[in-house]
């Protein structure tokens, strides 16, 4: 399994993209905790309409076990929070990685991970308000469902002009005991509430570093993706970021190289001036994870 407190490990065949270099890092947000089970991080990052950068974020608390969504504004390099979705608001057992959009209208939207209690079931549901604070008084609905052989989870979801796309991380829950294994799925939609599958885009490799899953965490330019894998599930919560390219047909391929760095859950987010703001999730020594970002020009 690979160890925590490692450099980054960066391929010679990396192409030139925002990625993390582990140097220029700041702390945005800190892990909440010493130890395992204590986190800070699963990005999903997003424009206001000011031009200001708005983070959705995981926070996990090893004891007593339990999470929540954390919506801040960066403050230079570090995220003031704005507000916090509980999971009483969904009725979940846990919370996972948020995706932030904005609507035509400008309302906002969080689509959230949420786990089914007492199962290995996860769905994704969605709350929108017309303002970040208003988010935790919004109705949440199911925007993907899974189903009794998959749970969903961690979106990345997109406003475009063509409408809505988003790529999803499925669980597969068909053997006992094996639900850590993932792959991601492609899905669009009109208003981004009803969404139309297109079926797995990206699936881990057998025998190479990503064999257990590979699950998409960043749309980056050129038609190129950032994702998590892992070669087994002992490196479950130890995930591992590699790069996929657009193949056709809404199809990723995996580059065919090393991880291109020791983190887990990359965003990017491409700024109006030029350059990139990056986020991700990097584990410490004590197996706490915090929650780094690095301006890219």
């Amino acid at each position: 399994m690979w160890t925590p407190g490692l450099p980054g490990i960066v391929s010679s065949m990396t192409p030139s993209l925002p990625l993390p270099s582990e140097r220029g890092y700041a702390v945005a947000a800190a892990a909440p905790g010493p130890g395992p089970q204590n986190w800070a991080g699963a990005p999903g990052a997003a424009l206001d309409e000011d031009g200001t950068v708005v983070v959705g974020y995981r926070v996990r608390y090893a004891d007593p076990l339990n999470d929540e969504v954390v919506i801040g504004r960066l403050d230079g390099e570090r995220l003031e929070p704005v507000t916090v979705l509980r999971r009483d608001l969904f009725g979940a057992a846990m919370l996972e990685r948020p995706a932030l959009a904005r609507t035509e209208s400008g309302a906002w939207r969080v689509y959230v991970g949420c786990a089914t209690p007492n199962s290995k079931h996860w769905r994704i549901d969605v709350v929108e308000a017309p303002t970040l604070e208003g988010l935790p008084a919004g109705t949440p609905r199911t925007a993907f469902a899974g189903d009794a052989a998959t749970g969903v989870k961690d979106p990345v979801v997109r406003r475009e002009s063509d409408g809505w796309h988003a790529w999803i991380c499925c669980h597969l829950l068909d053997v006992p005991g094996e639900e850590d294994r993932m792959e991601t799925a492609y899905a669009t939609s009109e208003d981004g509430l009803e969404w139309r599958w297109h079926g797995a885009v990206l699936r881990g490799r057998q025998g190479a570093w990503d064999a257990r899953g590979a699950r998409v965490t960043a749309v980056l330019p050129d038609g190129w993706f950032a994702y998590d894998g892992r070669r087994t599930a002992e490196e479950n919560w130890w995930e591992r970021t590699g790069l996929a390219q657009a193949a056709g047909d809404g199809r990723l391929e995996a580059l065919d190289a090393d991880p291109v760095a020791a983190v887990r859950y990359l965003g990017v987010l491409a700024l109006p001036g030029g350059g990139h703001r990056i986020f991700y999730e990097a584990p410490l020594e004590d197996e706490s994870h915090e929650l780094r970002t690095e301006l890219i020009a």
